[in-house]
Parts: structure tokens; sequence; C-alpha cells
């Protein structure tokens, strides 16, 4: 499963307080770099989203494709990103960015 958007909720859970989840998928798009990075803490695809929207704020990402089933988030954008850039975007999101997956 992997989702690109929505919104993260105030109430510090990935879920909407109606239950609800993103499930749309999307492909990891064409950029000039691509990294995979590990993040702790995703369990549905509303997580999926949370996580891809905060990333894809970031300056030059041309896409992100995150899997909670795996914990892994691939990030495609025009040059290298900074890693507490994505930090900072992972922990806005309410995740425990863990580094760069091997």
């Amino acid at each position: 499963m992997s989702a690109e958007t929505e919104t993260p909720q105030a109430t510090g859970s990935c879920c909407t307080p109606a239950g609800t989840r993103n499930d749309g998928a999307s492909d990891v798009q064409a950029g000039a770099v691509t990294a995979v990075y590990q993040v702790k803490g995703m369990t549905c695809g509303h997580c999926e989203g949370s996580i891809a929207e905060e990333i894809s704020g970031i300056e030059g990402v041309t896409s992100v494709k995150a899997v909670a089933s795996t914990g892994r988030v691939t990030v495609s954008s025009l040059a290298p990103l900074a890693e507490d850039a994505v930090r900072a975007a992972v922990d806005e999101a309410g995740y425990e960015l863990v580094g760069t997956a091997a």
C-alpha cells in the first residue's frame, strides 16, 4: 500500500477521528536523485499519506512513495536533500526518521 496525500489530524494520530485512512497509490516519478529512507511508526495508508505530504513540501522534491509495511519512504528530488530537512518533515508528520535505508 502506498499513499501520497492526506493532511495529518490535530489529534496526533495518523487516523482521522472517523477512523478513515488514505488508500491512494502513486508511483515514484523520475527525478535527478532518488533516496530511500527508513521511517519508524507507519502502520497504515493514512500514515503513508501524512509522511508523503510533509516530505513533498521540501523544495526540489518531485515525488514521494511511502510504504507502511516496510517502513520505507522513497523520495525523488532535483538535487540531493539534506537529511535534516527530511528528518524535520518526518517529525512534523509525527514519525521518526531512522536514517537512510540500506
